[in-house]
């Protein structure tokens, strides 16, 4: 298999067609914090093994990702440390006790260079895979993710990560807005609410596909065998 075979994998709503050369695997915000017992995640309440159920299936397709010597990019959520980049409405959110910036169980909480900001180990980036520091939800917002995109000529994405319905939606309606398409891989992404998890997948694919793709990540596997 080549950077220029046409891979189909079975989706929804219909087949997902992309070619190897211009196709990137976007895993987003598989930080510490969100995925790992005793961090920021389960400090508000929150049932990390929802979201760890992913690491297996990305660490496959990741795995076989790399062997190809594909493109590869990784997410995270985080504020610059003087916190300049975190607007007040993002800081007072949930008018919780403990918020972005302060101390947690993984040090400043969603703060870059932090032990909680940093990508979970099973998952973590090797060298010459970008790796992408944004400061809301969405990859493209206050990055440069669309600028490395069109110089590496990337015109499709396979959507991995947390959160389902929260970064993960949005980025794709980034990407859909900006011309990319995207299959995002249900099994691969996941919510600390299943039904929030199961609602937007549905919003991504409905209407014919109205802002991307579905599959099962094992379609993806078996497209590639």
């Amino acid at each position: 298999m080549t950077t220029t075979d046409i891979i189909t994998v079975e989706a929804e709503p219909y087949s997902f067609e992309f070619s190897p050369a211009s196709c990137a695997l976007l895993i987003i915000d598989m930080q510490r914090d969100f995925l790992e017992p005793g961090g920021f995640g389960e400090m508000l309440g929150n049932d990390v093994a929802q979201l760890r159920r992913t690491i297996e299936p990305n660490r496959r397709l990741l795995a076989v990702w790399r062997a190809r010597g594909w493109h590869v990019m990784h997410t995270r959520e985080g504020h610059r440390p003087d916190l300049g980049c975190l607007p007040p409405a993002k800081k007072v959110r949930g008018r919780a006790p403990t918020t972005i910036g302060d101390p947690g169980p993984m040090g400043r909480i969603l703060v870059r260079g932090e032990a909680g900001h940093d990508i979970i180990p099973e998952l973590y980036p090797q060298s010459g895979e970008t790796v992408i520091d944004k400061p809301g939800k969405g990859a493209f917002y206050a990055t440069d993710l669309h600028a490395i995109m069109q110089n590496r000529g990337i015109k499709q994405l396979i959507v991995t990560g947390v959160t389902t319905e929260v970064c993960v939606n949005t980025t794709v309606r980034e990407a859909n807005d900006r011309g990319y398409d995207c299959l995002v891989l249900q099994d691969c992404v996941g919510s600390y609410f299943p039904d929030m998890h199961e609602a937007g997948l549905k919003m991504i694919k409905e209407q014919g596909g109205i802002f991307g793709w579905v599959a099962h990540s094992d379609n993806v596997l078996a497209a590639l065998a």
